[in-house]
């Protein structure tokens, strides 16, 4: 059965322009970054905050389909494929139109013979050959059995993900300090160790420790392009904004800050978002629920998929 992504907030974001239907993960990337570009040059964030909301939400979907997602449906907020919510009691409403993502196609090669007499369990090889479009539907398109909340999110109280994510932050080898003398900084990142001002209030606090980790995880990503001081600072910020809006945190507005860094190019911003996805789904994946996490990574069918609906389906639960 295909991941199922959740939250229990909406968003009133108005749905972004709509574009010919690229073919390739590179070329929904690159249209989806090209209308951002052109929003963020007329002065308009709502598009970057619903690509940063839904980074939260679909944290186990690829960068290119958390992407189409937040393009064709800003307000979805927990989607999966016509034969998931089948499964899950639920059929989807006569006329909605589903949400276009592009879902692997996987085949076989085929040893030679005298391959498969050397190591009979590599006889056949999957490769990926393609990709195909695929649909999804939020659970608003949906009518049936009500579905079982998983948990209740939080409202200003990070409740038990403090522990998780430091827990997450000491399992990378990073050192983790409070300290009154880094005042007025709340947080410090020194390359292997983070200090953390006291006194902060919980929702502070969770959101300088994610800020200060996304530091040391991203001083060890591997970069295409140089950057700035002021780049990595709101990439970190940005990073923050998703994890904490994902466990129901206020998190602002990060969006406003991006509106002047990337002057246009396409090339810098696409890499920044996905460098910010990417980390993001990295920290969620740590500190979320166990609930949520077996749901999203062992939801399948009880046998292999038949049907091309069956293939389909299962091919959602693609991951960055």
């Amino acid at each position: 059965m295909s991941s199922i992504a959740t939250t229990n907030e909406t968003s009133n974001v108005t749905s972004l322009p709509t574009a010919p239907k690229p073919q390739t993960s590179k070329e929904v990337i690159a249209a989806n970054v090209k209308l951002l570009i052109e929003q963020l040059e007329a002065g308009h964030s709502e598009g970057l905050t619903a690509y940063l909301t839904a980074m939260g939400r679909f944290h186990r979907y690829s960068f290119s389909n958390v992407l189409e997602i937040a393009r064709q449906m800003p307000s979805a907020s927990r989607v999966a494929g016509m034969y998931a919510w089948n499964q899950l009691g639920r059929k989807v409403k006569k006329g909605s139109k589903g949400i276009r993502i592009l879902a692997p196609v996987v085949g076989i090669r085929r040893k030679k013979d005298s391959e498969v007499e050397k190591d009979i369990t590599k006889q056949n090889e999957p490769v990926l050959v393609g990709f195909r479009s695929a649909y999804v539907f939020d659970v608003s398109m949906t009518d049936g059995s009500p579905l079982p909340e998983l948990e209740e999110r939080v409202t200003g109280d990070v409740g038990v993900y403090r522990e998780r994510l430091i827990d997450f932050i000491l399992a990378q080898g990073i050192e983790l300090e409070f300290k009154e003398c880094i005042a007025p900084a709340l947080g410090m990142s020194y390359g292997g160790e983070i200090a953390i001002l006291p006194g902060q209030s919980a929702a502070e606090e969770f959101s300088t420790l994610v800020h200060e980790a996304s530091h040391e995880l991203l001083h060890k990503c591997s970069r295409r392009t140089a950057i700035t001081k002021t780049v990595r600072e709101t990439e970190a910020e940005a990073i923050a904004f998703v994890v904490s809006q994902t466990i129901g945190l206020d998190a602002g507005n990060a969006a406003a800050h991006y509106i002047h860094l990337y002057n246009g190019n396409a090339a810098l911003l696409a890499e920044g978002l996905e460098v910010i996805q990417r980390t993001s789904a990295l920290i969620l994946s740590a500190i979320e629920t166990p609930a949520v996490a077996q749901e999203q990574t062992e939801e399948k069918p009880a046998e292999q998929p038949t049907t091309t609906q069956d293939a389909t389906d299962a091919a959602l639960a693609e991951v960055a």
